[in-house]
């Protein structure tokens, strides 16, 4: 009985590596345990009548609705080409000096972190514009594809980040439930806005670190990351700084808000909804088969994340 936990998790990581998805591996293995152990004896099957209740916990849980809010501001910064107005103008700016455009990539991946909180759209979005740029000046295609790779996992750090606001959940029950084991009665929480405050320098030490190495490899390598030819078409300040103020100003107003106390979570997810589809109009991008893609889009990724958290549910 002792090493179920453990035959478990070697079971799961099996599963996983065979290409199973997530969400089912953990359900399914966790209720193919459980008959094992109903069966032998070990394990008491009344427990899973409480399932029920766990789940329709999770749907009703306010904080989680910041989830799909979220998810669609990200989807539909994407989809404006705010992201790729952003990623000229800052390549333009920077490329005539020696990893210029790797810097680029990198601080415009911190503003769509910041702006999104998903890894998917991130690297896609900067994979699709900048990487064939970067290959058509002789850079490295090691350092190249590095560059979006790291870049992209900062939506992971950066708030507002998906994967804080789903660990704000777990570990406010957690340090609730030590609380009351220890004898405090009333016991204090963690909100959303202490992971954000918490993650936000971290991940700004991140970025300075990405662009000090890109720094140092370009002056001890030159070839790997050659300077742009300068160009009629490089961008000024003033372009840039039009071109940052917009998805700037939405960050402040989210993450402001939040951290703040101005807005719970879910309030501000929901006033970054409105300002992404705000500047999309803005950007003349915004149509109705825009719309119905970045709702879908919404739908399949808060989908795949609710149905991951089903199956956590049932395994733990």
């Amino acid at each position: 009985m002792e090493f179920m936990p453990f035959i478990m998790f070697i079971v799961v990581c099996a599963v996983l590596m065979l290409g199973y998805p997530v969400a089912f591996t953990l359900s399914g293995v966790a209720l193919m345990f459980a008959l094992l152990g109903t069966l032998t004896g070990q394990f008491d099957g009344a427990f899973l009548e409480a399932l029920p209740n766990r789940l329709f916990g999770i749907m009703s849980n306010q904080l989680l609705i910041a989830v799909p809010l979220f998810v669609f501001m990200g989807i539909m910064l994407e989809k404006s080409k705010i992201a790729e107005n952003l990623l000229k103008t800052m390549g333009g700016l920077f490329g005539s000096m020696r990893g210029g455009l790797a810097i680029s990539v990198i601080l415009v991946g911190m503003l769509l972190a910041a702006s999104t909180g998903i890894i998917g759209a991130t690297v896609v979005t900067m994979g699709v514009i900048t990487l064939p740029t970067m290959l058509k000046n002789n850079y490295s295609p090691a350092l190249a594809t590095g560059t979006i790779c790291a870049t992209g996992t900062l939506g992971q750090i950066i708030p507002p980040s998906m994967a804080l606001i789903l660990l704000a959940d777990v570990l406010s029950s957690a340090y609730q439930q030590a609380q009351l084991k220890m004898g405090i009665f009333s016991p204090e929480t963690i909100s959303v806005a202490d992971l954000f405050m918490g993650a936000l320098i971290p991940g700004l030490i991140l970025v300075f670190a990405y662009i000090v190495y890109v720094l140092v490899l370009a002056w001890l390598k030159p070839e790997v990351a050659p300077a742009m030819v300068k160009t009629d078409e490089s961008a000024s300040w003033s372009q840039a700084i039009k071109q940052m103020a917009p998805p700037l100003l939405l960050i402040i107003a989210v993450l402001g808000s939040i951290l703040s106390g101005i807005a719970t979570p879910t309030e501000a997810a929901g006033v970054g909804a409105v300002g992404a589809t705000l500047l999309a109009f803005m950007n003349k991008s915004l149509s109705m088969k825009q719309l119905k893609e970045t709702m879908d889009g919404t739908l399949n990724v808060s989908a795949m994340v609710f149905m991951i958290f089903f199956g956590a549910a049932v395994f733990s």
